[in-house]
């Protein structure tokens, strides 16, 4: 089969790639759409992640397809049972083992043994025995591939959003208008938030608009942008969402909160890197300050269900297509600017 590989740093190839054997417990999925994501371009940029991948190895994580096989048919183990070809399905990136510390805490999203699924880019993947038992999820029948690749994502914005116990009337603020501000946007405005988004570019900010968005506000490259939100904002701002991941962002996040605010650092910087923080101003305004990571079994359901009861749809944030064997040249092309939200790659051409 055809499969992308991450070999380093901006190093991407499409390759044949034999399908190995199942073992106990695991499926393969034949993949019917995946989608591109800013983790992965930041992956392509850095040549690894500390938690989700080491080159060489299969690349892209956000996925939905059709089961095509399960592990030996006799003596299912349990994990199995209710599986069978041609489900359609959706996985999520990764699992928690269910024992460690955190996972007994409910913090499952902390597990010390994460195990992760790579190898969205492909035309298959082969799905470990416990992301089957923990994060395999069944489609409905009208449930568009395409939809249910969001999952992942989505269910990482659940993870934020229920740490914030958004309520209905608070103003919010999210700095970026990439998918997962986008997706903040479109699930504090299905909290009844009044919403402001910070972004570059009118067509993405037009998108906030349309997805619930009172205000967006194109920073461009304005050097004083943090004063420029200030003076356009009609009012203070109850909640912060950084969903950029730089640490300029971070630090403006806190100076935008109002005294007795929330701030939610959801974009991850890369390691190594610091910020400077006002301490008086978060002593002394009485701050929340939160840092929302990843995703847990629940919240994959859960974003499931916004997704099957049309809250998010692909349609607002996929605005473009590419085939298997142009990925090497598409995320050059996002290295170097690309401005599209998500891209859906068609695995079979």
């Amino acid at each position: 089969m055809k499969a992308t590989i991450l070999h380093g740093k901006e190093q991407i190839k499409i390759q044949e790639v034999a399908p190995r054997p199942l073992q106990p417990g695991e499926v393969r999925i034949d993949i019917q759409a995946a989608l591109t994501c800013g983790t992965d371009l930041k992956i392509f940029k850095r040549g690894y992640h500390a938690k989700m991948i080491a080159p060489p190895a299969a690349f892209g994580h956000e996925l939905a397809g059709v089961i095509s096989e399960i592990s030996a048919p006799l003596n299912l183990p349990d994990g199995l049972r209710n599986w069978r070809a041609g489900d359609r399905v959706v996985v999520a990136n990764s699992a928690p083992c269910g024992t460690c510390f955190y996972c007994r805490q409910g913090q499952e999203n902390l597990c010390d043994d994460l195990l992760f699924l790579n190898g969205a880019y492909a035309e298959s993947v082969v799905v470990p025995a416990r992301l089957v038992e923990k994060n395999l999820l069944h489609l409905k029948p009208d449930t568009d591939f395409r939809d249910a690749a969001l999952v992942e994502p989505l269910a990482c914005v659940v993870q934020g959003v229920e740490e914030l116990k958004l309520r209905a009337g608070q103003r919010v603020l999210v700095i970026g208008s990439g998918p997962i501000g986008l997706m903040f946007v479109t699930m504090a405005k299905h909290s009844d938030c009044v919403v402001t988004v910070v972004g570059r570019g009118e067509k993405r900010l037009q998108t906030a608009r349309r997805l619930g968005a009172s205000q967006g506000v194109d920073i461009g490259e304005n050097p004083d942008w943090i004063k420029a939100v200030a003076s356009a904002a009609s009012s203070v701002f109850d909640v912060v969402i950084e969903a950029v991941g730089k640490s300029e962002t971070w630090e403006a996040a806190v100076q935008l909160v109002r005294k007795g605010g929330v701030v939610n650092f959801f974009g991850g910087c890369p390691c190594g890197a610091a910020v400077s923080l006002d301490t008086a101003r978060i002593h002394y305004s009485n701050l929340t300050l939160l840092a929302s990571f990843h995703h847990t079994p629940r919240t994959i359901r859960r974003a499931m269900e916004l997704i099957e009861t049309g809250v998010i749809k692909a349609g607002d944030f996929v605005d473009g297509e590419c085939p298997l064997s142009k990925i090497p040249e598409l995320f050059q092309s996002m290295a170097a600017g690309n401005r599209a939200v998500k891209t859906l790659i068609r695995v079979r051409e």
